[in-house]
């Protein structure tokens, strides 16, 4: 292997498909987030009807994101060596089914065997081992079909669908929920799924060359030479690069600030802001909104400064930044006492840590692009480990010390996570293995 392989020779050239291939992307990861987060908003009339404790609900909550965490590298791996179009189109077929089976699960004969609780969790495990597949070959598809100076804002544009899924989910789930019965809210969310995954097959390819649409062949010739296919994970290469384990760390303390909006701002602004249960939704929604905008400009800025400066000050400067911003942004929020101030400050520092997004993943393709997909999955799974420690220890600080130290605690894990950018240094690719 090369000490660095993802020089700009062997970035495909640029062709219009590649938005039809992003915007597939974009709605991929809508689609995501709706599986993912509809049963935070179901859960209310799911556990009077089924029976299930607070506890026993958080245990099917962290099943998911277990199984999400475990399977990113797996993910990322079948990624590299099958290409994305027949990985993201199993997954999607996969979790689609798993999202339907929540429904199913508690009358099923799996419950009298494992009983309710069990019998979801297994469902919501297996969902997240669908699920895990998705960022990771996000990554691949963009590494193999956008040039090296679009890398940052393909991601940032795949990765915004976050921002869509998570803030129309709660009131639309709601909605299904009060006027169809709970169920139907997992059954209309697969059927989306099932219906991308055919669209997805049909419209998609690994690369640029093997699409019937791309018209000019003879620009394709370069792309030609760099296969994709590697047959496995270069883990020494991984483990004598410095900067990967630093990304890893780094990438760790955003998953940590993420997942205290995705579990918990919802009932912050309805317990500690005082908002009504229906106001609290609709305001629940603003940083997803500022994920949606901050997402794809900070994946631009990215670009637009790895051009200028080279790659590791380029990803550097956009990747510290957002960060920072985002520590000084959620810490000013928590303690500001006036709540609509507060919520802008907050909202704003969801957008700043998503502003960052684009630099992290385009450095798992800088440091290698044949194996962009494992990369980004060993990257993610570290901010899923982040991710599945703040659910429980944000309420646990607010009650020793208040809210206020609680968020102030995720506003300075989002300040380490942007010094430790002073350590990664994608140019450098990954070491050489030793053979």
């Amino acid at each position: 292997m090369h000490a660095h392989d993802s020089s700009d020779h062997d970035s495909p050239p640029p062709t219009r498909i590649r938005w039809l291939i992003l915007g597939l992307l974009f709605a991929i990861s809508v689609v995501t987030y709706i599986d993912r987060v509809n049963i935070s908003v179901t859960a209310r009339h799911m556990m009077p009807a089924l029976g299930l404790t607070d506890q026993q609900m958080g245990l099917v909550f962290s099943a998911f994101v277990i199984g999400y965490a475990l399977f990113q590298i797996p993910g990322g791996w079948l990624g590299d060596r099958w290409g994305a179009r027949i990985v993201l189109t199993a997954a999607l077929l996969w979790w689609s089914v798993f999202t339907a089976w929540t429904a199913m699960a508690p009358a099923s004969s799996l419950a009298s065997w494992l009983g309710i609780m069990g019998a979801l969790a297994l469902t919501r495990f297996l969902l997240g081992v669908g699920e895990a597949v998705a960022l990771p070959n996000f990554n691949r598809v963009v590494t193999d079909w956008l040039p090296t100076g679009e890398r940052g804002l393909g991601i940032g544009i795949a990765i915004g669908g976050i921002g869509v899924g998570a803030a129309i989910t709660p009131p639309v789930t709601a909605w299904i929920m009060v006027n169809f019965g709970w169920q139907t809210a997992f059954y209309l969310s697969a059927l989306l799924g099932l219906g991308l995954a055919v669209i997805w097959w049909f419209l998609a390819r690994n690369r640029p060359l093997d699409h019937p649409w791309v018209t000019d062949r003879t620009v394709h010739r370069t792309t030609n030479t760099a296969p994709t296919a590697s047959s496995s994970i270069p883990w020494t290469a991984l483990r004598q690069t410095p900067t990967v384990w630093w990304l890893v760390l780094s990438y760790s303390c955003l998953g940590y600030v993420a997942y205290v909006y995705m579990s918990w701002f919802y009932l912050y602004l309805v317990n500690v802001r005082g908002f009504d249960i229906l106001r609290g939704g609709l305001f629940a929604s603003a940083p997803f909104l500022a994920i949606l905008v901050f997402c794809p400009i900070g994946g631009w800025v990215t670009d637009r400064l790895a051009t200028r400066h080279g790659l590791t000050a380029g990803r550097r400067q956009a990747g510290m930044a957002g960060m920072l911003l985002a520590g000084c942004a959620i810490g000013l929020g928590a303690w500001i006492d006036s709540p609509y101030p507060a919520i802008a400050s907050l909202s704003l520092g969801a957008g700043w840590l998503y502003f960052s997004v684009g630099a992290y993943w385009s450095s798992t393709s800088d440091l290698s692009k044949t194996h962009a997909g494992s990369l980004s999955g060993l990257m993610n799974m570290g901010a899923n480990i982040g991710g599945a420690i703040s659910p429980t220890i944000t309420p646990w600080i607010a009650e020793q010390w208040g809210w206020p130290f609680s968020l102030g605690t995720a506003a300075l894990i989002a300040i380490i996570g942007g010094l430790l950018w002073l350590r990664i240094d994608p140019e450098k690719g990954l070491a050489q293995e030793k053979t």
